[in-house]
């Protein structure tokens, strides 16, 4: 003999389940929402005198009602003659971007600076990782290019996730080399330095590299 009771009682565990499952979905998504960007930025005593924070580009906001935020902060340089800048911009989505989709996202938004009149020389691209000072191990490219004066320009782009703060990081150095028959690298050394020798000696090792010493958690 069946028990018809059985079929019920199925019926009102599925229920608890659906139900518990939406507890749980609705739990994250709370989280997700509730849960604050961790914005990577520059400190001031690595800036040092020649760098400041431009506030008209400070930018950021959030999408998918909330579960997706992003902020960008934007360095310049004192120098009017071979202008530099570094742009810190951090994503917290619902799922980190892997390796492949960072490298994408850093390539594109570099070549976005072609909107801008940068002339980038996809030939002279140089890919490789390092360890930054916070602990990471990145990935970064660099391209030669020219502004729309032919002035010789320099620009890195470098990723990583932060799984402590649950962003992913992309950042994007630009330097101007040379002004008609002068040269200057000094501010591009000050965008890509490390402690290590990984772009050079002299001014391209030092503990004081902006991108070196962003700070993400």
């Amino acid at each position: 003999m069946a028990f018809k009771g059985g079929s019920r009682d199925n019926k009102i565990y599925a229920v608890i389940a659906i139900f518990i499952v939406v507890l749980i979905v609705l739990t994250v998504l709370w989280f997700l929402i509730a849960s604050p960007l961790t914005e990577a930025y520059i400190e001031n005593n690595i800036l040092g005198d020649a760098w400041n924070e431009d506030i008209r580009e400070r930018d950021g906001g959030s999408q998918l009602g909330g579960l997706e935020k992003w902020a960008s902060f934007t360095y310049r340089n004192n120098d009017n003659k071979f202008p530099a800048y570094v742009t810190v911009t951090s994503y917290k989505l619902i799922f980190m971007m892997n390796e492949d989709q960072l490298k994408d996202q850093t390539i594109e938004t570099i070549r976005q600076a072609s909107e801008e009149g940068i002339v980038i020389d996809e030939n002279s691209k140089i890919t490789g990782e390092r360890a930054l000072n916070n602990g990471h191990t990145t990935m970064y490219i660099i391209y030669d290019g020219n502004d729309t004066s032919d002035e010789m320009i320099k620009i890195i782009g470098e990723t990583w996730n932060c799984g402590i703060s649950g962003t992913s990081i992309i950042c994007i150095g630009f330097a101007q080399l040379t002004n008609n028959s002068e040269t200057n690298s000094a501010h591009w050394a000050k965008i890509i330095r490390d402690k290590t020798e990984t772009f050079g000696v002299g001014d391209f090792q030092g503990d004081d590299g902006l991108i070196f010493n962003v700070k993400c958690h």
